[in-house]
């Protein structure tokens, strides 16, 4: 008993430690916020990944002695398709895949490497117009149909020279004064009433540290600002969840998406985030989606 009572204890621990970790902000005494891109020293800070999952199956029961007599108990149902490539992946090959997608004129946002709501639409009529299964998942007859309709994407088809597309704005952006932003096209859209003024290309959290997605506002703003859990640079600042905020990050203009930000929404154009700083008011709403 005392035992169990020290391994729960001890799992409470672990648990609290995680939560405060994701926290893309300072401790409780400071005023809701800090955080920052990804440090210098951090350079190895994987990008969002799947992680393993506790599969948790109960055991299946033994078939029972009729099952076992008769011969067409022994006949195992058709295997499922299995999906390569599915809604919610993140990799490279996602890329290719939407790539491909363009060129065929089912997609017109630029490759992200995320497979979202519009790569499973895209996919969708892939194949219905081709006699496939309209899952929206990519299996091996999908994707090889794909690919046979398609050619090699190159290296500017993978990643655009260009700043990414902005998506629909979310209905919840289109009244008053909001930073629209899509987690799938990876875009902030500075709207007002309806209106887009600006749009800029953005980077969110890895898993293990996630950009908390929903309905915001700016709670304060600081030009100047370094996090005091990873003492690094978050040069304009607009803080909208806890510690979490849009700031300019020097490690997303040097890396792009080989790396994460520890929650907070990173901006890559200097330019156009000082603009944007000086737009935005304490009060504005945000909007984080998919």
């Amino acid at each position: 008993m005392h035992r169990q009572k020290a391994i729960v204890r001890a799992l409470g621990a672990a648990v609290a430690v995680a939560l405060a970790a994701t926290a893309c902000g300072p401790s409780e005494s400071a005023p809701a916020g800090a955080a920052s891109a990804v440090p210098s020293t951090s350079a190895s800070d994987p990008s969002p990944s799947s992680s393993p999952s506790d599969d948790g199956k109960a055991a299946s029961p033994s078939p029972s002695a009729s099952q076992s007599a008769s011969p067409s108990a022994s006949a195992s149902p058709s295997p499922t398709v299995k999906a390569i490539m599915a809604n919610g992946d993140d990799s490279e090959q996602v890329r290719e895949l939407q790539a491909r997608l363009k060129q065929l004129k089912l997609m017109s946002v630029k490759p992200t490497g995320f497979y979202g709501s519009k790569t499973t639409s895209a996919v969708k009529s892939f194949q219905a117009k081709n006699g496939l299964p309209a899952t929206g998942s990519v299996d091996a007859a999908t994707w090889k149909k794909i690919q046979a309709a398609s050619k090699k994407p190159t290296a500017d088809e993978l990643r655009p020279p260009e700043v990414n597309e902005a998506d629909a704005p979310d209905p919840r952006c289109m009244k008053g004064r909001v930073m629209c932003i899509s987690k799938e096209s990876r875009t902030l859209a500075w709207m007002i009433d309806g209106k887009i003024v600006s749009t800029m290309d953005v980077r969110f959290g890895s898993e293990n540290t996630p950009t908390r997605e929903g309905e915001f506002s700016v709670g304060w703003k600081a030009k100047d600002w370094t996090s005091t859990i990873y003492h690094t640079p978050m040069p304009y600042a607009m803080f909208f969840s806890g510690g979490q905020a849009v700031h300019y990050s020097a490690d997303f203009a040097a890396r792009g998406y080989n790396g994460a930000s520890h929650g907070c929404v990173n901006v890559r154009d200097k330019g156009k985030i000082a603009a944007l700083f000086d737009q935005v008011k304490v009060g504005d709403k945000v909007v984080v989606y998919w």
